[in-house]
């Protein structure tokens, strides 16, 4: 957090305290006008998704709250991704297919958006199945997309378990040798890709697309 400017820091405490008012015309003016980076800015709704899943998981937060943080940073989104875009092109062929979902319990997408996104944009074909998805709608999305990597997103805790039980169920459905699995988040780490049986994890979207490049064999 120390290389952030006050005005960021602004920011992600207006987006965490859930002042929309506030936020959104900061984050318009610094993405517009400011000609501020776009993932920059991405990166600063994903450190309040932090602060707000933490106060979510204390008790402090409800599902109201959730559901609005989650439209405030697709307002966001919207105006940051056309930006990325356009500064970086874009890449025609398709390397592969990749299903991504937040796991069922969990609606946090921020991440998952922003993976979405930069996997298209490096020319992977996304079908993002949204949030707090059954374990069955993975399987059925699998058998109708036939991806070569499945992603599972989750940022509370109890994300973990969810994980477990959806590649669990990957297994139990015979399916398991036929795609790769990344998962991520907010906390996961080596011992959660472990205890959830993932074949791999990402903390930020630049890892993801390096996963899914190298499990695809596309050159870097």
């Amino acid at each position: 957090m120390s290389d952030w400017t006050a005005e960021e820091n602004q920011l992600i405490e207006w987006l965490a305290d859930m002042n929309e008012d506030e936020a959104l015309p900061l984050a318009r003016r610094m993405l517009l006008q400011d000609k501020a980076d776009p993932m920059r800015v991405l990166g600063l709704c994903r450190a309040a998704m932090d602060i707000v899943g933490r106060r979510f998981e204390a008790g402090e937060y409800f599902l109201p709250e959730l559901v609005l943080a989650g439209e405030m940073l697709d307002t966001i989104g919207a105006i940051a991704k056309p930006l990325i875009k356009a500064a970086g092109g874009g890449a025609a062929q398709t390397h592969g297919k990749v299903l991504i979902g937040t796991v069922h319990g969990d609606l946090h997408d921020i991440g998952k958006n922003i993976v979405s996104f930069m996997l298209d944009i490096n020319g992977f074909e996304v079908r993002d199945i949204g949030v707090d998805v059954p374990v069955q709608t993975f399987i059925d999305e699998i058998k109708a997309f036939q991806p070569q990597v499945v992603g599972l997103s989750g940022f509370l805790t109890l994300a973990f378990d969810s994980m477990k039980e959806t590649i669990d169920a990957f297994d139990g459905a015979g399916l398991r040798g036929g795609f790769k699995v990344m998962i991520g988040g907010g906390q996961i780490d080596e011992t959660v890709r472990a205890y959830t049986g993932a074949d791999a994890f990402g903390v930020n979207a630049v890892e993801a697309v390096g996963l899914c490049r190298r499990w695809m064999g596309v050159a870097a």
